[in-house]
C-alpha cells in the first residue's frame, strides 16, 4: 500500500492546511445566548474543536467580534480566546464583517482561497459574508456543527442558501479529515488522534 506523493497543497482541490483560513465570527455571550438551532454546551464545544484543529495545522485564523468598542457588547467567550491568545480581535460595527475594512483586508492578506467559516448567526454574520466572498471567487466551507442560529429554521434556511450560491457545507468530522488526508502524515497523526478522542462525539457523528 504505497500512496501517491502528495499533491500540491496550495493548488490542491480539497482542503489543506496550506489553502485554507479560518474566520471565527462573533462567538460572544450575547449571541450564544441567542441562539436555539443547537444547545449551547454543544455549540462551544464544537467550535473549541475547530479552533483547535486549525492550532495543530497552523492554519491562519482572523477571529473578528462585533461592538465590543462601543461597550454593547462583550468579548469573545474567555473560553475560545484563551485557545488563540496571539488573535487580536477586530471588532466592528457592520453585521456583515465583509464590509469591515480591517477583517477584509486581514483575509485578504492571508493569501488563502478556502474561507473555513464559524459564526454566528448562521443567518447574518455566517450568511452575509459567506454570500460576498462567494461573489468574490473565493470556496466557502461553513462548519454546520460549530455554528447555529436564532431558531432551526433559520439556520437550515441559511445553509441552504449559501450552499445554493456555492457554498460547500462542511462538519468538523470532515474538515479533520480533509486536513489530514494522509496516515503517512506522521508529523500530526497523533495528535489528530489524541484530538480526536478528547472530542469523542467525532465517532458517533463521523
Amino acid at each position: 500500500m504505497t500512496s501517491y506523493p502528495r499533491r500540491n497543497p496550495v493548488e490542491d482541490l480539497l482542503l489543506t492546511p496550506e489553502n485554507s483560513a479560518l474566520l471565527v465570527i462573533d462567538y460572544q455571550p450575547t449571541q450564544v445566548s441567542s441562539i436555539q438551532s443547537m444547545s449551547h454546551p454543544q455549540l462551544i464545544h464544537n467550535v473549541t474543536f475547530t479552533i483547535k484543529l486549525a492550532n495543530l495545522y497552523q492554519v491562519p485564523i482572523i477571529l473578528s467580534t462585533v461592538n465590543v468598542a462601543s461597550g454593547q457588547n462583550a468579548d469573545t467567550l474567555k473560553v475560545l480566546r484563551d485557545l488563540m491568545p496571539d488573535k487580536k480581535p477586530l471588532d466592528r460595527t457592520a453585521i456583515n464583517a465583509w464590509e469591515d475594512q480591517d477583517f477584509n483586508e486581514a483575509v485578504h492578506a492571508t493569501g488563502r482561497k478556502n474561507l473555513v467559516i464559524c459564526a454566528l448567526w448562521t443567518e447574518a454574520c455566517m450568511a452575509f459574508p459567506a454570500l460576498d466572498a462567494l461573489r468574490e471567487g473565493f470556496h466557502v466551507f461553513p462548519v454546520v456543527d460549530a455554528i447555529g442560529g436564532t431558531s432551526l429554521i433559520a439556520h437550515e434556511t441559511a445553509l441552504r442558501r449559501v450552499a445554493h450560491a456555492g457554498a460547500e457545507l462542511i462538519t468538523n468530522a470532515q474538515l479533520a479529515c480533509e486536513w489530514q488526508r494522509d496516515w503517512n502524515r506522521t508529523d500530526y497523526a497523533h495528535d489528530f488522534v489524541k484530538l480526536m478522542f478528547e472530542n469523542d462525539d467525532f465517532f458517533h457523528n463521523a
